[in-house]
């Protein structure tokens, strides 16, 4: 174990609330400077907390997303490099964030979205109430027996004027699509509202001689974009952006399908790509609401003084971005998350430009309550930046994904930003400082070819060794089968389990 850097004592330690809401781009708060969003609870969190301007999801898709968020580990530690369900994660990732707040005695309760296999697979909480949004793996294997695989459509179904086949996907609105359709049921019966009112009333039945670590879930703003009516109208008059379209889009070309609602990428009509804002803007404001909701709760319950709170996301959303929509791209729209830490015991206000990822949430809570940090994370303990100091935990950040038939790489130190497609061997370089909206690539640009250079050998360096075969006589190599799982995570797996470590397949990421 590494020791906390906290001495506290047991009884004395702190309550825990991890908020994760799916696929919430990092740019897209108030307190963030974004030209239209109201997110003024967050804003408040943030201007109460320390917020992380550069955080990221280093494999930004819900599955791999969630294995680093609970392991504290990076993509070549916990081995889900791509988008794949069925894999049993508690036989691949035995040492987790809940389980470790259990073993130091917090009463642990996890609400909302897991993304885990099997889906009622507590990964180290005492308990799940759990809404996953619409995951096609487990309808498909349970044939839509709710009860097997999710809390939110029996309790649904039990409410006063609810028929018996209700569900979330009455308005017909996929979980992927940019279609938009306001609620068509009340709003309380929203799953958004609904994960406020579980965790509130949670709140009653904690144990209250133990501190409590509580993980908090929520589905939106991912697809479908249904918020309530007076959430979407709210940004009704919102005038058309101006999204940018790189110089490298034919990069992709071969992956385009114009006038496809759910295609990764597509030219879509200038007014649905405006109304799938409103929507997803819509979402945001809705469940900003309910965060305020739970916050004057623990201010009633008399928790708020004595709790820690993080807000993070998964994941981003390209939103039209490039002509992108979806995520698992290694672009901004996609790989930077929110995430803000508000600890009482702080100093307020900081923003802390270091590169993070999710891997760096688990240890950063374990340390802020005084447990020791498992040898198996490695993730860094950002405690130390929340009162204004702390040198920076990484120099870059290295993130991959299988998307497009292929892996794509990409390196970070949140100044530059390199791409490389394992299938092509496009590469793409990014002044994200000159250039946030990752406009020009600058490869082969003379002017950049030291950051060129610095960042392929850095990428080189990530991969040398890798079972894909990624690299060779020092160099990268086109063409190398990608993967989806590493076969160390599968070996885990069938130790664990007794089964055949399989082969990698992965459906597209939800």
């Amino acid at each position: 174990m590494r020791p906390s850097s906290q001495d506290a004592v047991p009884h004395a330690r702190p309550n825990v609330i991890l908020i994760c809401a799916d696929q919430w781009r990092g740019d897209c708060l108030s307190a963030a400077g974004h030209p239209f969003v109201q997110t003024p609870h967050l804003d408040d969190l943030a201007r109460t907390g320390t917020r992380f301007t550069n955080a990221y999801s280093a494999t930004p898709t819900c599955v791999p997303a969630r294995a680093a968020l609970f392991t504290g580990q990076s993509q070549e530690r916990h081995g889900r490099v791509g988008y794949e369900e069925g894999v049993p994660f508690d036989a691949a990732h035995p040492v987790t964030l809940p389980g470790e707040f259990s073993r130091a005695g917090y009463h642990t309760q996890a609400i909302g979205k897991m993304h885990v296999y099997p889906e009622r697979a507590r990964i180290g909480f005492d308990d799940v109430i759990l809404h996953d949004g619409y995951l096609h793996h487990a309808r498909g294997e349970h044939r839509q027996d709710f009860r097997f695989f999710d809390d939110y459509v029996p309790w649904l179904r039990r409410q006063p004027g609810v028929a018996p086949e209700e569900e979330y996907f009455d308005s017909g609105v996929n979980c992927n699509s940019v279609s938009v359709r306001p609620w068509d049921k009340p709003e309380r019966l929203h799953p958004t509202d609904w994960l406020g009112t579980q965790a509130i009333e949670w709140m009653y039945r904690r144990d209250p001689t133990r501190p409590f670590f509580l993980y908090l879930s929520f589905h939106r703003p991912h697809p479908p974009y249904d918020p309530p009516a007076w959430a979407m109208e709210q940004y009704a008059h919102v005038p058309e952006e101006e999204l940018p379209v790189g110089d490298w889009i034919a990069d992709w070309e071969e992956h385009r399908r114009d006038g496809d609602y759910q295609a990764a990428l597509a030219k879509l009509p200038p007014a649905v790509v405006r109304r799938a804002r409103q929507g997803y803007y819509g979402l945001m404001t809705q469940l900003d609401l309910q965060l305020n909701r739970i916050l004057e709760s623990l201010a009633d319950f008399g928790l708020r003084d004595n709790t820690v709170i993080a807000f993070t996301s998964d994941h981003g959303e390209m939103l039209g971005d490039h002509q992108m929509f979806r995520k698992a791209l290694p672009y901004e729209g996609s790989a930077r998350v929110p995430l803000i830490i508000h600890d009482p015991r702080r100093a307020s206000g900081q923003v802390v430009d270091h590169v993070v990822e999710l891997r760096d949430i688990m240890p950063t809570l374990l340390d802020l309550a005084g447990v020791d940090i498992p040898e198996s994370v490695d993730g860094f303990s950002l405690a130390p930046m929340l009162d204004g100091g702390g040198a920076p935990a990484r120099d870059h950040l290295h993130g991959e994904h299988t998307y497009f038939g292929q892996s794509i790489q990409w390196i970070t130190d949140g100044r530059l930003k390199y791409i490389w497609a394992s299938g092509s061997g496009r590469e793409q370089l990014f002044d994200l400082v000159a250039d946030p909206g990752e406009l020009h690539n600058l490869i082969g640009d003379a002017d950049h070819a030291r950051e060129e250079s610095l960042c392929r050998g850095r990428l080189i360096a990530a991969l040398s060794g890798r079972e894909e075969g990624f690299v060779k006589e020092g160099g990268l190599v086109t063409g190398a089968a990608p993967l989806t799982v590493l076969a160390e995570t599968r070996r885990r797996v069938a130790r664990s389990t007794g089964a055949g470590g399989g082969t990698a397949g992965g459906a597209g990421p939800a």
